[in-house]
């Protein structure tokens, strides 16, 4: 009797052994520890023993099943504790997760746009800091002292001698103090206005700026690259056309003006950007040869234009991160 016993204890420790999924146990409790299983057989046997021989097996069979039934129980409370198990816990009827796939902010896919045009056109691409000195962003630019830019309701001042760039111009600077003639380049990114923030405006927009210098350059050449962008951008039947205006750093200086009308309302001339040739005084002021180099500039903001491409009434919309207006574009 006793050898069964133990062949029955080592035949369920090895069985309990190879057990790997929760499935599984429900055979081991059925073999060993269910009402017919070899453990009930053992003590169905040991029952028909003469009556002195029943203390010496009865304890070992005991034994034999609370090692076993605290065995079953510890492997099934193992299965059971593992939250990720796929054999407990994935139900695979339920529907799937939709997978959401983010797109690009409109303003970034409208500065792109417009990246790719003036690169076709023949521009580079560079950017500079948005902290920046007041030589870089007025003195060098031809901006007096008394001008109302300077002005602490228009602009940022960090201190005395650093802001936040009120436009994209400073790196044009930075750029022909680098580089001698022809130069072709265009200058987006962030600026800062000290602005009261409403429908039209923000303290915080984008812009792309143009530069070009080289000999014998005409304003000419600036009107035909504008009215390429603007036809490339807004289609070839886009109404355009050019009005005299006043820069610090321009002289001729010109706004371009397009006809906007959206869908049921009264249509409008809309300024988009302005122009002119540069002065000789930044020229002068960046050590190139203003007798012999000429060049035109121009600017415009990345807001302004996807308000007008996309038919957008409101400027806020661009900033307040509205997934309902985002996903449209």
């Amino acid at each position: 009797m006793i050898e069964k016993i133990h062949l029955v204890e080592k035949e369920f420790k090895e069985d309990i052994g190879k057990i790997s999924q929760s499935k599984d146990l429900e055979e081991l409790r059925i073999k060993y520890l269910s009402r017919k299983g070899l453990i009930s057989v053992l003590i169905d046997e040991f029952k028909e023993l003469p009556a002195a021989e029943k203390p010496k097996f009865g304890k070992a069979i005991n034994q034999l099943k609370n090692e076993a039934q605290e065995s079953f129980n510890e492997k099934k409370k193992y299965f059971e504790s593992l939250s990720d198990n796929a054999e407990i816990k994935l139900d695979l009827s339920l529907p799937s997760r939709r997978r959401v796939i983010g797109t690009k902010h409109i303003l970034s896919q409208t500065l792109d746009e417009m990246k790719e045009i003036f690169k076709g056109l023949g521009f580079s691409v560079h950017e500079g800091p948005e902290l920046e000195s007041d030589y870089y962003n007025f003195e060098a630019l031809n901006f007096p002292d008394d001008h109302p830019a300077r002005d602490m309701q228009d602009t940022f001042f960090i201190n005395d001698k650093f802001l936040l760039r009120t436009h994209t111009s400073p790196v044009q600077i930075r750029l022909m103090e680098k580089q001698t003639p022809p130069i072709r380049a265009i200058m987006p990114g962030k600026v800062y206005r000290n602005e009261a923030i409403s429908a039209k405006s923000y303290c915080l927009f984008h812009q792309v700026e143009g530069l070009y210098v080289d000999e014998d350059v005409t304003f000419a050449e600036l009107r035909g690259t504008l009215i390429s962008f603007v036809q490339q951008f807004f289609g070839k039947d886009i109404k355009y056309r050019f009005r005299a205006s006043f820069f610090p750093f321009t002289e001729p200086s010109a706004e371009l003006d397009i006809w906007w009308q959206p869908k049921g309302k009264d249509g409008r001339w809309m300024e988009i950007l302005g122009c002119g040739m540069v002065d000789p005084n930044v020229l002068a002021n960046v050590n190139i040869d203003p007798e012999k180099y000429v060049g035109y500039a121009f600017g415009m903001g990345v807001e302004r234009i996807a308000l007008r491409k996309y038919g957008i009434s409101d400027i806020r919309t661009f900033f307040d991160n509205d997934k309902r207006f985002l996903i449209q574009f």
